[in-house]
């Protein structure tokens, strides 16, 4: 009878979590669980494993994701990859980790817009800036891939982070400048203290995966030579990955 019992109970936890995690992973367009999250939020922890051809092998997306009236907001831990020593004896980071985040404006109610999404990646040094950051403090960080090159300027990135006045939250504004489109997006997410306070404590345990020191301890074998050119382009790892 107890046995009887206990797998009812189970089937019936089962059944709510298919019905709930739709709304970690609905589409962008429509926030199809936007409101069954708590507070427009949805969040959990998640690793990534490529096969040295590129393809995806059991790829987890968890992002944390933040729903709001004119935009939404998502971070996404990015692993690093690796590459074979020429000793043959170890192994050394090929591409550095970073904390993805990525922008969305509103097309409609619950309703954002894909294409033309933005992006912005935190290195490990912009991570220690971000979960340092004190009530009334603010930041910015800014991007340019052709940075001491001929094409610098060409297009820039700036990404600020700054508090309310009332201290009730953050507002959180990616800007880009395309010079050779000669257009200018500006995304602003504000975010609660709640929601920062679970951005900034997933930066702090996702760090030393993104550094790759967690493979000091682990037994898990890292990723070596992955080509993310083979990669759905919705699926990107790379800032400027477009």
């Amino acid at each position: 009878m107890k046995t009887s019992l206990f797998s009812s109970i189970l089937s019936r936890r089962i059944s709510l979590a298919e019905i709930f995690v739709p709304c970690n992973v609905g589409h962008l367009r429509d926030a199809l669980g936007g409101h069954a999250c708590m507070r427009n939020a949805a969040y959990s922890t998640g690793g990534q494993n490529f096969a040295a051809t590129g393809s995806i092998m059991d790829r987890i997306f968890a992002p944390y994701t933040v729903y709001k009236g004119k935009a939404a907001l998502s971070l996404t831990p990015v692993l690093p990859t690796f590459t074979k020593l020429e000793s043959g004896n170890g192994l050394r980071v090929d591409r550095r980790g970073n904390m993805m985040m990525k922008f969305w404006p509103a097309i409609g109610e619950r309703k954002y817009d894909w294409e033309k999404r933005q992006l912005f990646a935190l290195s490990a040094t912009e991570i220690g800036a971000f979960i340092s950051l004190g009530p009334t403090d603010s930041c910015e960080f800014f991007h340019d891939p052709s940075m001491k090159t001929s094409n610098a300027g060409q297009v820039r990135k700036s990404l600020s982070i700054k508090p309310h006045q009332d201290g009730s939250g953050y507002f959180i504004s990616l800007s880009v400048v395309n010079n050779l489109l000669k257009s200018m997006d500006r995304i602003t997410v504000p975010v609660t203290t709640a929601e920062f306070a679970v951005m900034k404590t997933a930066c702090s345990f996702a760090l030393p995966h993104i550094m790759g020191w967690d493979r000091y301890t682990s037994h898990q074998r890292p990723r070596v030579g992955e080509n993310p050119s083979k990669v759905n382009p919705q699926m990107l790892d790379s800032e400027w990955d477009r």
